[in-house]
């Protein structure tokens, strides 16, 4: 029984070892080639501010991307190794933890091991890492927190009392999300008997004590800043009213955690929590079950339009050892198949990652809900940046319509003072406050001096029925706006306009670009090789002189313009006070037939080219067809 018993953890051990290896090395080479995220992107910037504390975050996940460029030189990897190696660490953490507490609760050895490999595999924490975002440090803190909360349940020693110190201090330090990991566990160890008499020790209190002065930073930024990033937080960011959505949660969890292993999870922390079990054993199946359950309470009243589904990810480094037993005592079609569900959402989710960074097969996802934009074309708009500013007189400034493009650009540019314009994502974000603190938020023109400026908009940042107001609040801001050049990511899915702005603000009316929509044929609808095209364009100042159809980027057809659509005028007084300002209103219609000839069935794109009577031509965001 003991050789066998043996083999078995020596073949978990290599299992997990195998794994570890060739998940790291993908994570690695991912990391590597993947363009920045957008809130990484931010955190170099906030990297290139030093300080205690931000608008958004507290200022552990800034040290670390500064000390992943101090160590390895500017680039995307440099910028991730820190979380990388951080995660690494996390699977060998979870089999310290499992190998002590089911050892003591009279488990087999073996399944340490195998509480390690799905640690590797667990899609949420799997991907961890490749990005380099305050989570990889809040899991770190997580797992410092319940291994000095299980070790000091045995008795309390300088060991465990310095880890909970170091947990206590790095997660204060990384986010406001982490008072839920301190609530639950200071519960759990009041809940256990053995847990209160852990709590009468000072040493104990010595280590609450350095782990409460971490937060000393975020309050004292509060405190000089009108509470913003608290409001954000706590109050801006939420409804704070009951809203369906919650019920989501689950379905959500079981992507990403993969079902089979969800259950193992939640079975593990409730079978935890029996009285007769280890005080090890129920610390960490409370402090799991808790957090979990806490966080599908929260998703009923808590913001429902960010992403939150990782938010549990606490409670999974909790129950990992303890959905070992669990998965051990399936039978083996079960375990198998929980093995493999977690290991193709692992593969998944990696996958995904892959395809962001693979601009080929990235286009492939334009016309659907999974396409990343927040990777999405960085490169493309950094080389025509560098383009239009040679072609600029010297001195010519940089002005990014929101924070991800300035943070993206400065990225790119290793330019960290790009001044950004005010926009509502900087508020929705957490970010506006940071950037007036650092004197890079815009509100006039006039700010910048009297200086050529390039203006970089990001038009596929708002929302469309947003989109002509925000147009017009860029009038506001930096005068008419005058004929931009267009960048289509990904068949315009992702689209930037470039304004080369005069030294001084021009007078005038508001010229804004122009806008369009295609009513038919529908997108991806099927089409006879003869159709109809017809819609509305328009250009608020100036007005259009043309439009024309594109079929895959080539000009197939001139539309016949200024069929009187006076619906359009009123749909747009809706979004914005006083509609549209085209001096054509209501005739901005157009239709055309479209014969494509002898070209052989399948997809194409459908696109416009607008010529505005300024001179401007603006090629619109194509949509696909299918011809039959």
């Amino acid at each position: 029984m003991t050789q066998r018993t043996d083999s078995g953890g020596m073949r978990s051990r290599r299992t997990f070892i195998a794994l570890w290896t060739c998940v790291l090395l993908a994570k690695c080479v991912l990391a590597a080639r993947l363009p920045l995220f957008v809130d990484e992107a931010f955190y170099w910037q906030e990297s290139r501010h030093p300080a205690w504390a931000y608008s958004d975050l507290p200022g552990f996940t800034a040290w670390l991307a500064r000390v992943g460029q101090t160590v390895a030189g500017h680039s995307e990897f440099a910028l991730r190794l820190p979380f990388l190696l951080i995660v690494a660490l996390l699977p060998w953490w979870i089999v310290r933890i499992a190998r002590r507490e089911l050892g003591e609760a009279r488990f087999s050895p073996d399944l340490a091991w195998q509480a390690g490999s799905l640690a590797v595999l667990l899609p949420l924490l799997g991907t961890l890492g490749v990005l380099g975002l305050p989570d990889v440090p809040l899991a770190l803190a997580t797992v410092l927190c319940l291994d000095a909360g299980t070790r000091l349940l045995r008795g309390v020693d300088w060991t465990g009392a310095g880890l909970l110190a170091a947990g206590l201090a790095i997660g204060g330090l990384t986010h406001y999300r982490f008072v839920a990991v301190i609530g639950v566990g200071f519960l759990a160890l009041l809940w256990l008997r053995e847990g209160r008499t852990a709590l009468r020790d000072a040493r104990v209190w010595g280590a609450v004590a350095i782990g409460a002065l971490a937060w000393l930073p975020l309050l004292s930024w509060n405190l000089a800043n009108a509470d913003a990033g608290l409001r954000f937080q706590l109050v801006e960011r939420h409804p704070w009213a009951f809203h369906p959505d919650g019920v989501q949660f689950l379905l959500v969890q079981a992507a990403f955690a993969s079902p089979l292993l969800l259950l193992a999870l939640l079975r593990g922390g409730i079978d935890g929590l029996r009285v007769d079990r280890m005080a090890g054993v129920r610390y960490l199946a409370l402090s799991g079950v808790a957090v979990f359950g806490g966080f599908f309470l929260l998703g009923f009243f808590a913001d429902s339009e960010r992403v939150s589904f990782h938010w549990p990810l606490p409670a999974y480094l909790a129950l990992l050892p303890l959905a070992a037993p669990v998965l051990a005592g399936w039978r083996p079609a079960w375990r198998r198949l929980a093995w493999g569900l977690a290991g193709l959402g692992l593969v998944a989710g990696l996958g995904y990652y892959a395809v962001a960074a693979t601009p080929s097969l990235r286009e492939r996802l334009a016309d659907g809900k999974a396409y990343p934009s927040n990777f999405a074309g960085w490169d493309v708009l950094a080389e025509a940046v560098r383009a239009e500013r040679a072609a600029m007189p010297p001195g010519t400034r940089l002005l990014a319509d929101n924070f991800k493009i300035g943070a993206e650009l400065g990225f790119a540019l290793d330019d960290a003072r790009i001044p950004v314009l005010d926009h509502p994502l900087n508020a929705h974000h957490g970010r506006a406050p940071q950037l007036v603190l650092w004197n890079l938020l815009v509100r006039d023109r006039a700010t910048l001096g009297e200086a050529p400026v390039l203006l970089v908009v990001g038009a596929s940042d708002v929302g469309y029925r947003q989109l002509l107001r925000r147009y017009h609040d860029l009038c506001a801001m930096v005068g008419p706006l005058p004929p931009p050049r267009v960048l289509h990511i990904d068949h315009g899915r992702q689209r930037f306009l470039l304004f080369r702005l005069p030294p001084r603000r021009a007078a005038g009316t508001c010229t804004t670009p122009a806008m369009a929509w295609i009513d038919l044929p529908a997108g991806h609808g099927s089409v006879s090789r003869r159709f109809e095209l017809r819609g509305w364009a328009f250009k608020d100042g100036v007005g259009l002189r043309k439009v024309e159809a594109l079929v895959d980027g080539q000009v197939v057809s001139k539309a016949v313009y200024g069929i009187a659509r006076p619906e359009v005028v009123g749909f747009w007084s809706k979004w914005r006070e006083g509609g549209s300002t085209d001096p054509q209103q209501p005739n901005v219609g157009f239709d055309v037939w479209l014969d494509l000839g002898d070209r052989p069935p399948g997809r194409y794109r459908l696109g416009l080219r607008l010529h505005g009577r300024d001179g401007s031509v603006e090629d619109w965001p194509s949509q696909v067809i299918e011809l039959r």
